[in-house]
């Protein structure tokens, strides 16, 4: 039975299969082909446009190709020393939810480098505002994330109470665009995903009563669509946010720090014990919060580190590499003398001999030139 080729977007990402979106509007799911996946380790993830093959006969699609993805939101694969992990790909915008009753500043760093990393918009949305002790209060906690995102990063805060906060939200995400949703767990992410289509679509977990966190529910990747908007990703909540090459993330997440830098009177000033360092004066003046300096430099001190062990995991895929073609070359050596004892003591035999003829001894300088 003659199969059929076609292309497709990956809308779900759970444990079993990917399930894949056809130009048509038909939904597969899909395997990936062995030929794709063997040396690279190349798997689709949510948003990626693929090729696959199927056939009627086949109860699922085979994912045969992945194509150029226009960007990617990438982290450390926290089970590998050196290895990225693609969490989504294909968007044009990273919202970051935090819960307007408890922001975790030291994580929302963390995630607006991700974020902005990707090279989409991002946004900053509070989740929660229902839950706070009063009005004034979350305005004082968006201020402060203000504060910290700088004044090309979009805040908002959502109440389910006010409806004009959910549209604002809402008017992110248009028609014909990708919005991915990062947050860790229980910070309302699914609840906004089922505010912003208007119904029920993602489950949720249990409210505690004395911090609003939520328990742990969504377990899948799944794009999901908004009336008259488009497409929302709800991602699981992630634990570990290890960067993966984030030099261009952290110079916009912290270009206040990068611009102070700039003023250093080294150029690879490390912001320790170096004269003329601008961003320590900046700190020391007041200028400059100590907590961001600290968050900065911890975060640049991460990404070297990731850097230095990806230069060490090149250099042992070389000498691993190296090492292989000397075992080969040595193999074919062997066998181009017989490849056995016996060639090696008709090799002896004849070295002994030559020494005969020679007429000198193993100290002679015939032994040295024949030993050579």
């Amino acid at each position: 039975m003659e199969e059929t080729v076609a292309i497709g977007c990956v809308v779900k990402l759970d444990r079993g299969f990917p399930l894949v979106r056809l130009e048509d509007g038909a939904e597969l799911r899909c395997k990936h082909a062995t030929s794709l996946v063997k040396g690279e380790r190349v798997r689709a993830v949510i948003g990626d446009r693929v090729r696959v093959s199927f056939a009627e006969r086949n109860d699922k699609a085979l994912i045969v190709e992945v194509l150029p993805r226009s960007r990617e939101l990438v982290r450390k694969d926290p089970t590998e020393r050196a290895v990225p992990q693609v969490l989504a790909a294909n968007f044009d915008r990273v919202i970051v939810t935090q819960p307007s009753v408890e922001v975790n500043m030291r994580r929302l760093e963390r995630e607006l480098v991700l974020a902005h990393e990707t090279g989409a918009a991002v946004s900053v949305v509070l989740t929660k505002a229902d839950l706070a002790e009063s009005e004034d209060e979350v305005e004082r906690v968006r201020e402060r994330v203000r504060a910290l995102v700088g004044a090309d990063v979009e805040t908002l805060v959502v109440s389910e109470a006010m409806p004009e906060s959910v549209e604002a939200v809402r008017a992110l995400v248009p028609e014909g665009t990708t919005a991915v949703l990062i947050g860790r767990s229980g910070v309302g992410k699914s609840s906004l995903v089922n505010l912003l289509v208007g119904r029920d679509v993602q489950e949720t977990g249990t409210v505690r009563e004395t911090d609003g966190a939520g328990r742990h529910t969504t377990v899948s990747r799944e794009m999901v669509a908004i009336p008259h908007g488009g497409y929302v990703v709800d991602m699981p909540g992630v634990r570990g946010l290890g960067l993966w090459d984030a030099d261009a993330g952290i110079g916009v997440a912290f270009a206040d720090v990068e611009e102070l830098a700039e003023q250093c009177r080294f150029r690879d000033c490390k912001h320790e014990n170096e004269p003329g360092c601008a961003v320590r004066a900046a700190v020391e003046r007041g200028d400059l919060a100590r907590e961001r300096f600290e968050s900065y430099v911890s975060l640049k001190r991460e990404t070297e580190v990731v850097r230095e062990r990806r230069e060490q995991a090149r250099w042992m895929q070389r000498e691993q590499a190296q090492a292989g073609l000397r075992g080969s070359r040595r193999s074919g050596g062997a066998a181009g003398t017989g490849g056995s004892a016996g060639g090696r003591k008709t090799s002896a035999a004849s070295s002994k001999m030559r020494r005969n003829k020679s007429g000198r001894g193993s100290g002679g300088s015939s032994w040295r030139k024949y030993g050579q």
